[in-house]
């Protein structure tokens, strides 16, 4: 069964319980209770009917008036005996008729009926044993009763009409339940469709991509299910992104290895012919292992990376004899492309824990790169001072020939090169930031990039943090 469905099915499910319990916990609760109130029904008539009797006793002296408080009372459905009708009398037995029957005797003191609503017991007669709720009637004067008053609901008339409104109220609440349900089956339908359809989208997208296929899903809300596809559509860009720089990278890897394996083969053989000396052949051929070394080296860094692996050793190294270190042994290569590299230290920079080593490295990639890319004439400086007391900063600055804009956020990516390094031939495989990034972060830093444009020069800012906990 589908996502669709299920949600469906659940949602309907769900309603129609809902719907089913309400009605039979409405039907049960209000059949109790109106069973209740025709409990309640003559007591509270009895007890009401007595005081109005008590009252029209005590201001007429007798029981002249005992009709007139029933029919006010509403209880006369008929003419007593010997009384003539009138037109008051037709509209009391109107009134009557809408009203509950409800039985009304009055009994004297003598125990003799006065009168019966009902016309059943004439006047003077003894009362037999009458049924219902029996409430004395007094003589306000003398607060002693003077008879009685017997009130009988006619329980089987009331108990018909309670289930008479207990069908109509279910009945009205099954239509209002099935409304309810009709309705819910749409929004169902609706909310289904509108959950499944990125799902099913990310479905056929996910197997688009499975083919080699990259492509976007729409993002049509701020939900869940839409951050969802925006996640899904930023994992497309950076596959993307990824497949592109692979590429990059058999072609530039393919391009490093190509041009010294074809010099060693070439001094190979030159000597196996005789046209090389071996000096000059051997000078040759270990300049190219070198170099393929160092290609080796930068793939391994990378793995280390991607795994985790990149382990420090971390002793107190002197700042400042690092980068003179280093000047010195990138001065070589620097005179040969006619670069001039400099240092400034301001002020004396504090021993730091770091792993020398692998700071070597990352400054030795970017001091590398900022040399191949400058041309001849051109300067690299290398600074370093203390950033209040929070970091260290060390910035290689160089004349070369910049980076756009929208290069920018992409130099620390792996494989990543710029057009222009590209097409001038600068050697490299764009791993070099890559891994300095890698390294100056496992020592708590940062490191960052910034250019003015192409033909502007580029600046790398290295910072670490002067209170830092590193593990070795």
């Amino acid at each position: 069964m589908s996502l669709r469905w299920r949600i469906m099915g659940a949602t309907v499910l769900v309603v129609v319980l809902a719907v089913l319990i309400s009605v039979a916990v409405g039907y049960y609760a209000t059949q109790s209770r109106l069973g209740e109130f025709v409990d309640e029904i003559g007591d509270d008539e009895a007890v009401q009917l007595a005081r109005n009797l008590s009252r029209e006793y005590t201001a007429s002296g007798g029981w002249d008036t005992a009709d007139r408080a029933l029919s006010e009372a509403g209880y006369s459905y008929g003419e007593a005996p010997g009384g003539e009708g009138s037109d008051d009398g037709e509209e009391d037995h109107l009134e009557a008729l809408h009203r509950d029957p409800v039985r009304v005797v009055v009994v004297g003191s003598d125990g003799r009926v006065l009168t019966d609503n009902f016309s059943e017991l004439l006047p003077g007669q003894p009362a037999p044993d009458l049924g219902g709720r029996r409430e004395p009637v007094s003589d306000l004067t003398t607060n002693q009763p003077v008879g009685y008053v017997y009130v009988d609901v006619n329980r089987e008339f009331l108990s018909s009409e309670s289930h008479g409104f207990l069908n109509t109220l279910l009945l009205i609440t099954l239509i209002g339940g099935a409304v309810t349900a009709v309705v819910a089956i749409l929004l169902a339908g609706w909310l289904s469709r509108r959950i499944t359809a990125p799902v099913t989208a990310l479905t056929e997208a996910t197997q688009a991509i499975a083919q080699g296929d990259t492509t976007q899903l729409p993002v049509t809300s701020s939900d869940e299910l839409g951050r969802m596809s925006e996640a899904f559509n930023h994992m497309t860009s950076a596959l993307e992104t990824q497949r592109e720089l692979r590429r990059r990278l058999v072609n530039d890897v393919s391009h490093e290895l190509n041009t010294p394996l074809s010099v060693i083969q070439l001094e190979a053989k030159g000597l196996h012919d005789g046209l090389q000396t071996p000096e000059q052949a051997s000078d040759l051929i270990i300049g190219e292992v070198d170099r393929l070394r160092g290609l080796v080296s930068d793939l391994n860094s990378l793995a280390e990376t991607d795994y985790g692996e990149l382990g420090l050793t971390v002793e107190a190294s002197s700042v400042s004899s690092l980068l003179t270190a280093e000047v010195e042994r990138w001065q070589p290569h620097s005179r040969a492309r006619e670069v001039d590299l400099s240092l400034q230290i301001s002020g004396d920079l504090p021993d730091m824990d770091l792993d020398r080593l692998r700071m070597s490295q990352a400054l030795g990639n970017v001091v590398s790169n900022a040399i191949d890319c400058s041309e001849a004439g051109g300067s690299v400086a290398i600074r370093a001072w203390q950033e209040r007391e929070e970091a260290l900063v060390i910035s290689v600055v160089d004349s070369g020939i910049g980076i756009d804009a929208e290069d920018l956020p992409h130099v620390f990516d792996r494989f990543y090169r710029t057009d222009q390094s590209r097409s001038r031939g600068i050697p490299g495989t764009g791993l070099g930031l890559a891994i300095t990034r890698a390294i100056v972060e496992a020592h708590g830093g940062t490191a960052t990039v910034e250019s003015g444009g192409p033909g502007q020069g580029v600046t790398v800012v290295i910072r670490l943090p002067l209170a830092n906990s590193l593990e070795g």
